[in-house]
């Protein structure tokens, strides 16, 4: 993928189109190409053609190619360090800090599963956490990824929380963290969609997502709160207004963090009516 050199504001609005994709590592070739790996060759192919479709009309030009399988992005992400946000610490397993800072830590295994704590978006979502009041309640970390989120809100005192992804992967990825940071006692895995899973409501839903599914989906992601903050991750500030608008008078902005391009909104939410919880991907 070639963005022209004159439009790095461009870089923001294309990767929340490409989180429609699946994709799992973005290697950066030059100032102005980056090479976008998938699981599959058809998200490749649908991703080039919405590339085009949506910006060819800028500059942005995208070519498909195949690229060998020799563990790439476990090779890309070996360099990764300890990322501070607030009192939180995400450290890879290789650079975990003797002394934390009397903050939280949490250890996360870099994979195919997004939430290193290197991406703004979940830095933001981590900050927002934080504000939050998590001792003693529920939450639901909807597209989890890593786990990441997940994991900080049981590490800060959450009773019970579920994790929900519809990718095997991610899902085995949170798994593994989940168990590597000793928190497989509050935090459950899940495999499924939150748009068709019926799942019982939270105090408290984290969802780091993209705009397009967070627009569209906004009402399904306020009604699973029950009486408490829902948290929008994955969203750039262009895309504000029409995520907000999607979610209904029920949830109410009460903070609003922000880092380059992204947002994370928390909202708080009365209501939510009580359901039942199946799964499956």
């Amino acid at each position: 993928m070639r963005t022209p050199a004159r439009r790095p504001d461009l870089i923001p609005l294309l990767d929340a189109l490409l989180d429609d994709f699946h994709p799992f590592a973005v290697e950066p070739l030059d100032a102005v190409r980056r090479r976008i790996h998938f699981f599959s060759a058809v998200d490749r192919d649908d991703a080039s053609r919405a590339l085009l479709r949506h910006f060819g009309a800028a500059g942005v030009t995208a070519a498909a190619v195949e690229v060998p399988d020799d563990d790439w992005a476990a090779r890309s992400q070996a360099d990764l360090t300890a990322v501070r946000i607030g009192d939180i610490v995400v450290a890879p397993p290789w650079d975990v800090p003797a002394e934390p800072g009397g903050g939280t830590l949490v250890v996360i295994r870099p994979s195919m599963g997004f939430g290193t704590g290197h991406h703004a978006s979940t830095r933001l979502c981590l900050r927002a956490l934080q504000a939050l009041p998590l001792a003693n309640r529920s939450v639901l970390d909807v597209g989890t990824g890593s786990g990441v989120l997940a994991i900080a809100a049981a590490r800060r005192g959450a009773t019970s929380v579920v994790a929900i992804d519809t990718d095997r992967d991610a899902v085995a990825t949170a798994l593994d963290n989940v168990e590597l940071n000793g928190v497989s006692g509050r935090v459950r895995v899940w495999c499924g969609d939150f748009r068709r899973a019926d799942l019982q409501p939270a105090a408290i839903v984290l969802a780091n997502l993209n705009a397009t599914l967070a627009g569209r989906h906004g009402a399904v992601l306020a009604g699973l709160v029950t009486d408490g903050f829902l948290v929008l991750g994955g969203v750039t500030a262009p895309e504000e207004a029409a995520v907000r608008g999607g979610l209904g008078r029920s949830a109410t902005l009460v903070a609003r963090h922000a880092e380059e391009e992204w947002v994370a909104l928390t909202l708080a939410v009365r209501g939510g009516a009580t359901r039942g919880f199946t799964t499956g991907c």
